[in-house]
């Protein structure tokens, strides 16, 4: 009767150096050293974004949700090892318990699958490192930039304001404006009468000289590229341009070459697009 105490405050002490020694190793495998560094077991198989402070806080935050999910399940599993090991101590018979709790577990399974894919969504979201805090994402039944992220929802803020809380689990596929590099894609409209060489030619000039100055030049990582014709309507002629530049810089280096490149044609005489005809006025039921 003496040892079943004993046995028990020696489960209890082993659980907890178990548990502590899971936590440190947790934190060596999960911490994002000074520099910025990924560790190993978060790291994707091609690292390209350059480090800086923006990814290393998203890196950091990302290591601290993964390394929180780690301790909390580590946690879970060594208690309840103890805890039965103690029950058996005890001389309690397990068979009953074990069997009343997979019965429970099956019907919590059946009610919560839900919540459990949500879950393993969000866990695999994270050690993929599909998109972070700040990113612009798109996810089909919503897209903006992604304001936080949490096991079950991801929050986004969308161009008009409205946030949107986004299942983990509902969501199938994601398009991601900002990992890597982006590409400004530019059209532009002229009269159907224009010159095409001499409008791909001031384009291409413009794009080239802007893309070497303040404050583009920080953004466009490759000299633009003029594709040519687009597409021709009754409206006038469109060109199209492209640049690659930094992951979430590109709408703003669209507005800048567009407005650029507009002044420039108007400068060279090249007539804007035909706008389309006025409906004729409706005329008073008599």
């Amino acid at each position: 009767m003496i040892s079943t105490p004993i046995h028990i405050v020696v489960i209890l002490l082993i659980a907890i150096i178990v548990r502590l020694l899971a936590r440190r190793l947790i934190d060596r495998l999960t911490t994002v050293n000074g520099n910025g560094k990924l560790p190993s077991m978060l790291r994707p198989l091609k690292e390209k974004a350059p480090i800086g402070p923006l990814i290393t806080e998203r890196r950091r935050q990302r290591a601290k949700t993964v390394g929180s999910l780690l301790k909390s399940l580590t946690s879970v599993w060594v208690f309840g090892v103890a805890i039965i090991l103690i029950l058996n101590e005890l001389g309690i018979n397990l068979a009953p318990i074990l069997a009343s709790a997979g019965v429970v577990g099956v019907a919590l399974g059946f009610g919560a699958q839900n919540l459990v894919r949500d879950f393993l969504s969000g866990i695999f979201m994270m050690l993929e490192d599909q998109y972070g805090v700040g990113d612009v994402i798109d996810v089909g039944s919503a897209s903006g930039t992604v304001e936080a992220i949490g096991l079950r929802v991801t929050t986004l803020r969308d161009i008009g304001g409205t946030v949107w809380y986004v299942r983990n689990g509902e969501v199938t596929s994601v398009g991601n404006s900002s990992q890597d590099y982006a590409v400004a894609v530019v059209d532009l409209m002229v009269s159907g009468h224009a010159d095409v060489p001499k409008v791909l030619a001031i384009a291409g000039e413009v794009a080239a000289r802007e893309a070497e100055q303040p404050p583009l030049d920080a953004d466009v990582l490759a000299p633009p590229q003029v594709l040519g014709v687009e597409k021709i309507t009754a409206e006038g002629i469109t060109v199209r341009l492209t640049a690659r530049v930094r992951a979430g810089r590109q709408w703003a280096t669209q507005r800048a070459l567009r407005a650029k490149i507009m002044v420039a044609f108007d400068d060279a005489g090249i007539e804007p697009p035909a706008s389309r005809p006025s409906p004729p006025p409706q005329l008073p039921a008599s």
